[in-house]
C-alpha cells in the first residue's frame, strides 16, 4: 500500500474551510519507540502523520542511521504494521535534502551525491520533498554567502532529479 493518500490532505483542507482547525504532527526520528508512539497517537486521534528524515539521518550512503531511504521505508512499514496504522495515513518526508552531508567536497561532487540522494528518496516512496541547496561547498568562497542565483540553480538541479 502506498504512503500518504492525497485524500488525507484534501480532507484536512475541507475541514479547515469549514472552520475546523486541523494540523499534522510531524516526527523527524528513526527511533522505533518514537515512531511507535507517533503511530499510536495518530491512530488514537484518527489523524494523518508526517514522518520525516533528514539528509544526514537517512541517505543513499546510509546516513548516521545506517539506513538508505528504501531501508527506512522497510523499517517503518514494520512499525506501521505493529501499530496497525495504514501507510495511507502516513506522509513520508525528506527534510532539507541537498548537498549538506557532503559540503566539505567540491560543489560538483556534493551536488552529484545530493542528486543521487533525492532520487533515492523519491524512488523509495517519499512524497514531501524539502529541497535545500543553500549551503556552501568546499570550493565556494567562504567569505561571501552563496548568491541566490547559485542556490536557485542547485535547487533546480535537485528538483529535476526528483
Amino acid at each position: 500500500m502506498a504512503f500518504g493518500s492525497p485524500l488525507v490532505l484534501r480532507e484536512m483542507v475541507a475541514l479547515q474551510k469549514q472552520g475546523m482547525a486541523r494540523g499534522i504532527p510531524s516526527i523527524c526520528s528513526a527511533h522505533p519507540a518514537v515512531l511507535s508512539a507517533a503511530c499510536n497517537l495518530a491512530n488514537r486521534n484518527n489523524q494523518p502523520l508526517l514522518i520525516e528524515t533528514t539528509c544526514n539521518q537517512v541517505n543513499h550512503e546510509g546516513g548516521y542511521s545506517s539506513m538508505t531511504p528504501a531501508d527506512f521505508v522497510h523499517f517503518l512499514r514494520k512499525i506501521l504494521e505493529q501499530e496497525d496504522l495504514s501507510p495511507e495515513k502516513v506522509i513520508l518526508g525528506g527534510d532539507h535534502l541537498g548537498p549538506y552531508p557532503w559540503r566539505n567536497e567540491t560543489a560538483e561532487k556534493a551536488m552529484a551525491k545530493a542528486v543521487e540522494m533525492v532520487q533515492a528518496y523519491v524512488q523509495a516512496g517519499y512524497t514531501k520533498i524539502h529541497l535545500d541547496a543553500s549551503m556552501p561547498c568546499a570550493d565556494d568562497d567562504p567569505d561571501f554567502p552563496l548568491l541566490l542565483e547559485c542556490i536557485a540553480q542547485r535547487a533546480a538541479r535537485l528538483c529535476a532529479a526528483a
